[in-house]
This record gives C-alpha cells, sequence and structure tokens, in this order.
C-alpha cells in the first residue's frame, strides 16, 4: 500500500509510515502527510488496516474548533476495528492550520464563503487522495462529518460521484435565525445538496438534547433527503458517545461492503 507519489507526508519521504499501531488480530497503518490544494499543504492522516484485499474508505470531515486527530482517533479507529481505511484532514482554520484564527470575523459573510469554498476544494482533494490509493477500492468510498463538517460533507457529497454513502453526525439545516443567511443559501444549501445523493445511502445520527445542532433541524435536512435514509437518535448533546460513534462505523463498514 502507498500513497500516490505527489502527495508529501510531512518530515518523511513518500509513502512512509509514521506510526504502525496493532489491534487484537489486525495491524492497522497510520500515516501523516500533506495534500498540496492550491498551493496549501493540507494536514492529513491516514489510516489503513493491514489486509491482502481492497478497502472500503472513508473520508473524516471535523467539527467546528477542532481537529483532524479528533476523528481520527475516534470515527477513525471505529472504522479501522471494521476494515475500513480512513482519512481525515484539518479544515482551514483548524487543527495545525489554526493560525490567524481569532482575526476571522464570522461576521464578515464574505470571509465565510471564501474559507467555505476553500474546505469544499479540500474535500475534494481527500476523495481524490482514497481514489488514487493502491489499496482502495474506488466504488467503495464514503464521508462522514460531524457539525460543520457534516454540513460540509453534504455539500461535497452532492457534486463528487465518488462518495458511496454519507454518514452526518450533529448534522442537520442551517438555523432558522442564521446571519446572512439568503446570502449562504446561495453558496451551501443543506437541503438543497442533500436531495442530489438521490440514491446513495445516508444516515443521520442526532441528539435528542443537542443545543448546537437543534432536533427540527436535523429533522429538516433528513425529510428533504430521498431514500434510502435512516434518522437515529441518541441520549445526548453536541458530540455523540462512543456507542453512537461505533454504529456510525458498523453502518459505513456495512453499506461499503462489496456487493
Amino acid at each position: 500500500m502507498r500513497i500516490p507519489e505527489r502527495l508529501s507526508p510531512v518530515g518523511h519521504r513518500p509513502g512512509a509510515c509514521v506510526v504502525l499501531t496493532s489491534m487484537p488480530t489486525l495491524k492497522v497503518k497510520r500515516q501523516s502527510f500533506t495534500i498540496p490544494v492550491d498551493g496549501e499543504p493540507v494536514p492529513a492522516i491516514l489510516q489503513c488496516p493491514v489486509l491482502d484485499e481492497p478497502l472500503a474508505a472513508v473520508l473524516l470531515l471535523h467539527g467546528f474548533s477542532s481537529r483532524k486527530e479528533r476523528m481520527a482517533d475516534s470515527i477513525g479507529r471505529a472504522l479501522a476495528a471494521r476494515h475500513v481505511a480512513s482519512l481525515a484532514i484539518d479544515l482551514p482554520l483548524h487543527g495545525a492550520r489554526d493560525a490567524g484564527f481569532e482575526g476571522v470575523s464570522f461576521q464578515n459573510p464574505v470571509a465565510v464563503i471564501q474559507h467555505w469554498r476553500l474546505a469544499v476544494r479540500e474535500a475534494h482533494a481527500g476523495l481524490a487522495c482514497l481514489d488514487a490509493h493502491d489499496a482502495v477500492d474506488s466504488q467503495r468510498i464514503g464521508i462522514a462529518g460531524y457539525s460543520l463538517g457534516a454540513y460540509l460533507a453534504t455539500s461535497v457529497s452532492a457534486d463528487n460521484p465518488l462518495v458511496k454513502a454519507v454518514a452526518l453526525a450533529a448534522g442537520g439545516d442551517l438555523p432558522p435565525q442564521m446571519p446572512f443567511a439568503s446570502v449562504v443559501r446561495t453558496v451551501m444549501d443543506p437541503r438543497r445538496d442533500v436531495r442530489k445523493l438521490d440514491g446513495r445511502p445516508l444516515l443521520m445520527i442526532n441528539g435528542r438534547f443537542d443545543r448546537t445542532i437543534l432536533p427540527e433541524q436535523a429533522r429538516s435536512l433528513f425529510d428533504a433527503a430521498n431514500e434510502p435514509k435512516e434518522l437515529r437518535w441518541y441520549d445526548g448533546g453536541h458530540w455523540p458517545p462512543q456507542s453512537a460513534i461505533d454504529a456510525v462505523a458498523v453502518w459505513l463498514a456495512a453499506t461499503l461492503a462489496p456487493h
């Protein structure tokens, strides 16, 4: 298994293994590298089970003020245990790229839209990275997003046929009182985008007591989606418990299994 030569692991030769971990009866290679997008290196973590068979793979998109490590160490590990590879990336202004985060005004719709468009391009590049990887079956690629990452996953999946399954944790429609909502919806409209999945399986998992992405936002997005779709609830707030994370991993592994 190797990373395509156009990608550059951070501080290592192309394809170098940064960490080799093992799970019971299963070895998983964990590699850190960067994906060049518009001349900017996007930090990424790739986790690949060591198996003599093509792998399903999932792009992982984190939430607001989070980082790739949190996705890699939660849903990424749960996927690896089920023989599914994953790629987690740091979105603009997050993780290893958070320099200048405090200077960004989220009341400035132009700045928000610029960073959103950059994040979309980078997510598409992440999917292309998985598609080009020797160990990955390009017909079995999914996407999983949490909170902000769920919004991004919905938008990216709408326009990228590489995505065969979509899992959204703490995702939903835009909040009713969102500033500049009419402007934002010209660029990203979750209800419009989720309709474009049109036959690709969708799983949504949300907290009954989430005060960040309200239950009514989740239902609004779910109602706009076409079948096949499923909405599950956990008894908690914005961050899903491990049982919910494991349930998403089980669903992705089953949905992306060879047919």
